[in-house]
């Protein structure tokens, strides 16, 4: 396991203050503000910590109400909504400074049969054979940056399909854009249970989602400085059992962008074809003026 990846499940490792009332700290973000992605997989740790195990997250909701502060500690308070027979529902509200920064609801149900079908899961290049983060982001951005978003990313092995945003800024392209990820390290022992798979593919599943919206206009992104923006909700639906340290292709795309607002929506698959999540996201995308 790298050393990257043994500092995110750190940060996972929420402190418990009380029963219900959970401490996380923050990691170092290519933005001046904590990673969305990280306060939702903490908020769903802490949701998760108040269920039994044998009843995993199969959906989450959530709203992003201020921007973090990464210098500060995060308190979650976890509220007991419902423990029903089959289903358990709670709503976790991540606070800082005396305010609300992120709002998210949660529920988990116990296994069960039932209905089967999916669909079939869309051609993509095999991981393999795509360049790593590390020998594809200096070819695109300036060194400083390229190693930025390198350190931000280093817990996970995330290789693109196709160009990035800022691999083809000023040439716009189908709104769809294809990753493949995993862990920078196998998950066993101690961190084998289904919970922080499910927490680990939260926290990927934000920082990349909104990269189909900026193809659409040939735009790079926050890591080029051509658009500003930040995550407003994200949902997802946890479909079947996975492994987020085994290979998982995250397919994305955006069907619309409007009122400085775009819209991602994506599956995330196993490499042997299961749907195993479903993934939507708006986020604020403004264009900076002189732009």
């Amino acid at each position: 396991m790298s050393e990257e990846l043994e500092s995110l499940l750190g940060l996972l490792d929420l402190e418990r203050v009380e029963e219900d009332i959970f401490r996380g700290v923050s990691r170092t973000s290519l933005v001046p503000r904590v990673f969305g992605g990280q306060v939702a997989a903490q908020a769903l740790v802490a949701a998760g910590r108040t269920v039994p195990d044998a009843r995993p997250a199969h959906s989450l909701h959530a709203y992003f109400l201020r921007p973090g502060d990464p210098g500060a500690p995060i308190v979650y308070t976890v509220d007991r909504i419902r423990d029903g027979r089959s289903f358990t529902t709670r709503r976790v509200v991540a606070v800082q400074h005396g305010q609300p920064i992120f709002h998210l609801s949660a529920s988990f149900q116990a296994y069960e049969e039932g209905l089967e079908h999916q669909d079939r899961m869309p051609p993509a290049p095999d991981p393999e054979t795509l360049p790593t983060a590390a020998d594809a982001l200096p070819l695109h951005l300036p060194p400083d940056v390229a190693q930025r978003l390198l350190d931000a990313r280093a817990a996970v092995d995330l290789r693109y399909a196709d160009l990035p945003p800022w691999g083809t800024v000023g040439r716009p392209r189908e709104a769809r854009s294809q990753v493949w990820f995993r862990t920078n390290g196998k998950l066993e022992g101690e961190h084998a249970g289904s919970l922080l798979h499910l927490c680990l593919a939260t926290y990927v599943s934000d920082m990349t989602l909104l990269d189909s919206v900026l193809l659409a206009h040939g735009r790079g992104g926050w890591a080029v400085g051509d658009v500003v923006g930040a995550s407003l909700d994200h949902a997802m639906w946890f479909h079947r059992p996975f492994r987020a340290d085994e290979w998982l292709l995250y397919d994305q795309e955006s069907p619309s962008a409007s009122g400085g607002r775009g819209l991602g929506q994506a599956r995330i698959w196993t490499r042997d074809g299961r749907l195993a999540v479903t993934v939507i996201q708006e986020g604020v995308v403004r264009v900076p003026r002189g732009r």
